[in-house]
């Protein structure tokens, strides 16, 4: 009787740590694909923004004829984003997408000595367009972002963080601005 009640706790404990085994590696896989469909939304919004620049760009190019330095700038920048995205990596990717922010930047800054340019439909609707995109790659930054802290706690929290080791689940990277002069507040000036 006392062998068979041993034998029964045994088999519970077992059965709870196999239990507990397999729901904590299953949790960690579906926090691992969370990570990367979020990263995916962030490819998905770049290759937007990366697809409308050229048209933006032609669009200004047929009023701006003598800024050619800005449009080498922001078509260079737009090259550096694109390899830096397929090569992968959170960290060569947020670089490259900040010095594409600020390439557009001067493009915009560009655009305010042109009123014709500003009044076009074309123009507008590319800008406005370009708006919209950039404000999909900050949230889906976010959702990335929020989505690796997850993924990163759970696997060094005790006692995932001995399976998370022994199943060699990574830290993932998180998507940080790189540049001293992303994180400064800008000056507006009238």
């Amino acid at each position: 009787m006392i062998l068979t009640l041993i034998v029964i706790v045994l088999l519970v404990f077992g059965g709870g740590i196999i239990l507990w085994l397999v729901a904590t590696y299953n949790g960690l896989i579906k926090m691992r694909n969370r990570v990367q469909e979020a990263w995916s939304d962030i490819d998905v919004q770049l290759k937007r923004r990366y697809n409308l620049i050229p048209n933006l760009i032609e669009t200004v190019k047929g009023y701006a004829k003598h800024e050619e330095g800005v449009f080498t700038k922001v078509t260079e920048a737009r090259a550096k984003a694109i390899s830096a995205q397929k090569e992968g990596g959170a960290k060569a990717t947020a670089e490259a997408d900040n010095m594409l922010s600020g390439a557009l930047k001067s493009l915009f800054a560009v655009t305010e000595n042109y009123p014709d340019l500003k009044a076009n439909q074309n123009f507008l609707e590319l800008q406005r367009e370009l708006s919209d995109t950039e404000n999909k790659v900050q949230a889906s930054r976010r959702f990335y972002n929020g989505n690796t802290r997850d993924f990163n706690t759970k696997q060094q929290q005790f006692p995932t963080n001995l399976l998370a080791s022994i199943f060699g689940f990574k830290p993932a990277e998180f998507f940080e601005v790189e540049g001293e002069e992303e994180r400064k507040a800008p000056q507006v000036k009238f």
